[in-house]
């Protein structure tokens, strides 16, 4: 190597242009004997020790000021564990030199990164603790196939991008490093010189725990030990349980009245869980936890998914949430953004100077809507990030299942686009193929890897067979968001109980295409905010109508087939929409008793009684499992039909959409018996107008409605009444 080269190596390292240090740096066989290089800037002398024995072996001359140090050890042939004794400003210190230390990546781990496959990649992305030839560290890895140099910057180096830049795996694209003594905690990000010369600071892709808006940082902290799913966790989940969902925005279920400032994950366990568990909720919902540099997005514009933000606490307080509600018997699912992320530019945008995560063309990716980026589902380290990142909140938190957001969005190439604002796929149709088998993969892979869990999609359109395994032409979900039923009956409710006969198919056309699907009934969040109104505030009518509106439309709601969810503050009828910056209006329950009590109780009512009749929830997928007795009084405004569980178990839900009460109102049932009124939501409990039928409802051989024997009852006002067939 000669002095020119030399220089010019060193010019090219010290600042920071460099992208194979290791070929520079470290200890290297000569045929002067062994050669150490090191870049230390600021250090004034610099030995050798070998680390067996302590031994001073040489001292490295400073060749350059800016702090390149190069010596030889003499007479010595085979490469040995060394260390560096560093003085800096007059004090020694004894440091491993990073670039000592052979490649990290595995083999086999860097052929499934690059094929796409691997099915933990976060087990070899990102920080790790290790400890190699003795010497503690972390090792880190990212992807970063077309930047000129990446660097590790952090608490343990200056946050100085000349002092550890990484080693390039070719094969990967992946850049690598063990930094001896960087330690749980530290902070760190990725120093990038970009394909286009341009430094950019990045935050880890992978990281495990990260630093709260506006800071970016991310933090070296190990991976959680892995959960396993109980079998009672399992069953919960099933198609034939009952399950009702209380999603949540942690940010503002509730704050601290003195300062408005958010609950902590630990005094979320000591609140929320009892509370959803005494509501009688079988899961949470939380929407996204994911770091996210935007409160207003409230979590689904997240540039850190491998990390819970550290809004309410840390990654481990987050996790021990988890578990309390687990002990409590709630079953947790989380909102997962797979769709899209932020510009922000210490996130994923244009990470190595190029569009590696995203589409370079605005016409794939870029979502007009919500001023983001697209991830490219094509590329296969992109779909592994993702699909990886499911499986992670999974094992190693303990969640029972995603929510996955906006699928919509992702397998329609024209969504929400003008023409000419999008490219067609290769055969000439507007279907995101990438996307699709992207979340085809995903529900496959959480199959086998996490049975018991299950995946929500959050699906718009009709698109075919969106909850069918991906074997038969689906997209592999266990369940679907109903929003058709959802808008069909907020519109029918919204309308004056005067003209909804002239509507009356809004809420019997859900049960024409329900069993096209695993349908969840959802009343969630998206609905009470951005000027819709909260849902107590849709209903027509005085006060006393609104509530009891609200009260027979859950009634009705909670009889349908198919699961639950209620978005927070439905359950005790909150009276303006939603404000992510403050708590929800808990103040209407302070008090004496009153309508929102009411509204409350009742859905607490609803939820245990739900539970508790296998009818209501056994058969939601399963034609027999439903049967209209009476579906064409549209004069009446009325609607009656039957559920059933696997053994014939009847359930009657009666429901009457005007304010007019309809005694002795006659109707067909399938066999003769006697029924007993389990809920009624005009009750004076739930301050209605308590009007109902006191005891048992005897049938009676006259026929009706195509049945030969029919029962008589009186139908409260605005009201939904459950009859449950007594055993003879």
């Amino acid at each position: 190597m000669s002095e020119l080269t030399d220089r010019r190596l060193i010019n090219t390292l010290i600042s920071g242009h460099y992208a194979d240090p290791f070929s520079l740096l470290g200890m290297h066989q000569t045929p002067k004997g062994l050669t150490v290089r090191a870049l230390l800037p600021d250090a004034t002398e610099v030995w050798v020790i070998e680390t067996n024995t302590g031994r001073k072996c040489a001292q490295l001359e400073c060749i350059d000021s800016r702090g390149f140090f190069e010596g030889v050890i003499p007479r010595r042939k085979n490469l040995f564990r060394y260390q560096l004794a560093v003085t800096w400003h007059g004090q020694q210190n004894l440091i491993d030199d990073a670039y000592r230390f052979g490649p990290l990546l595995k083999e086999l781990d860097s052929w499934l990164l690059a094929e796409g496959t691997h099915l933990r990649p976060y087990e070899t992305m990102g920080a790790h603790a290790d400890v190699i030839d003795g010497v503690p560290g972390t090792r880190f890895s990212v992807w970063a196939p077309n930047a000129r140099r990446v660097s590790v910057v952090g608490d343990f180096n200056f946050w100085d991008g000349r002092r550890h830049p990484m080693r390039l795996r070719q094969e990967s694209g992946v850049w690598e490093l063990f930094v001896p003594g960087a330690v749980q905690g530290q902070l760190y990000k990725y120093e990038i010189i970009d394909k286009h010369g341009q430094l950019r600071l990045k935050s880890d892709p992978y990281a495990f725990e990260a630093q709260m808006r506006p800071d970016s940082a991310s933090m070296i902290c190990g991976l959680p030990p892995k959960t396993k799913m109980s079998e009672k966790r399992q069953r919960a989940n099933d198609f034939d349980a009952p399950i009702s969902i209380y999603e949540v925005h942690l940010g503002s279920w509730r704050r601290h009245t003195d300062n408005n400032y958010w609950l902590s994950y630990k005094d979320l366990a000591e609140q929320l869980v009892p509370y959803a568990k005494e509501m009688g909720f079988t899961h949470l919902e939380l929407l996204p936890i994911n770091e996210h540099p935007f409160d207003g997005s409230w979590g689904y514009q997240p540039t850190g998914m491998y990390a819970p933000t550290r809004r309410f606490g840390t990654r481990d307080e987050f996790r021990n949430f988890i578990a309390v509600a687990h002990q409590a018997g709630l079953n947790v699912l989380l909102d997962w953004v797979p769709g899209h992320f932020p510009s922000d530019d210490f996130g994923l945008a244009k990470f190595d100077g190029t569009e590696l995560y995203e589409h370079g063309d605005p016409r794939e990716g870029y979502h007009q809507d919500w001023n983001t980026l697209i991830y490219n589902f094509g590329r296969r380290e992109v779909s592994n990030y993702l699909t990886g990142n499911a499986l992670y909140w999974i094992e190693r938190f303990g969640i029972d299942g995603l929510r996955v957001d906006a699928v919509a969005s992702m397998i329609y190439r024209d969504y929400s686009r003008k023409e000419g604002e999008w490219i067609p796929n290769h055969f000439g149709g507007r279907e995101n193929l990438e996307a699709i088998a992207f979340l085809r993969y995903t529900n496959r892979t959480l199959g086998n890897a996490a049975p018991g869990t299950v995946t929500v999609a959050e699906e718009s359109t009709d698109f075919p067979g969106v909850s069918r395994p991906s074997e038969t032409g689906g997209l592999g979900f266990w369940y679907k968001w109903n929003l058709g039923w959802m808008h069909d009956t907020l519109n029918y409710m919204k309308i004056d109980p005067v003209y909804r006969k002239h509507h009356h198919n809004n809420l019997t056309f859900g049960m024409l295409y329900n069993s096209t699907e695993n349908f969840v009934l959802p009343l969630s969040h998206d609905e009470v905010v951005h000027g819709k109104r909260s849902i107590l505030d849709r209903m027509p009518g005085d006060a006393w109508q609104k509530f009891a509106n609200l009260r027979a439309y859950y009634g009705w709601m909670f009889g349908f087939p198919g699961k639950k969810l209620l978005f927070m503050g439905n359950e005790f009828a909150q009276g303006k929409e939603w404000d992510h910056d403050i708590s929800l209006d808990w103040h209407l329950l302070e008090g004496e008793d009153n309508w929102h009590h009411g509204v409350q109780r009742l859905v607490r009512d609803l939820n245990h009684t739900y539970r508790d009749h296998p009818p209501l929830y056994q058969l939601d997928f399963d034609q027999m499992g439903f049967e209209w007795l009476v579906v064409d009084d549209f004069e009446n405004s009325v609607f009656v039909f039957v559920r059933r569980d696997r053994e014939g178990n009847e359930l009657i839900v009666a429901s009457n959409f005007t304010p007019v009460p309809r005694h002795h109102y006659r109707f067909g049932v399938t066999e003769a018996g006697s029924w007993q009124e389990v809920l009624n939501t005009d009750s004076a409990y739930y301050h209605g107008s308590n009007i109902g039928n006191l005891g048992a409802i005897r049938s009676e051989a006259i026929p009706s409605h195509n049945r030969e024997h029919s029962v008589s009852m009186t139908l409260p006002p605005l009201a939904t009444v459950w009859l449950v067939r007594e055993a003879s």
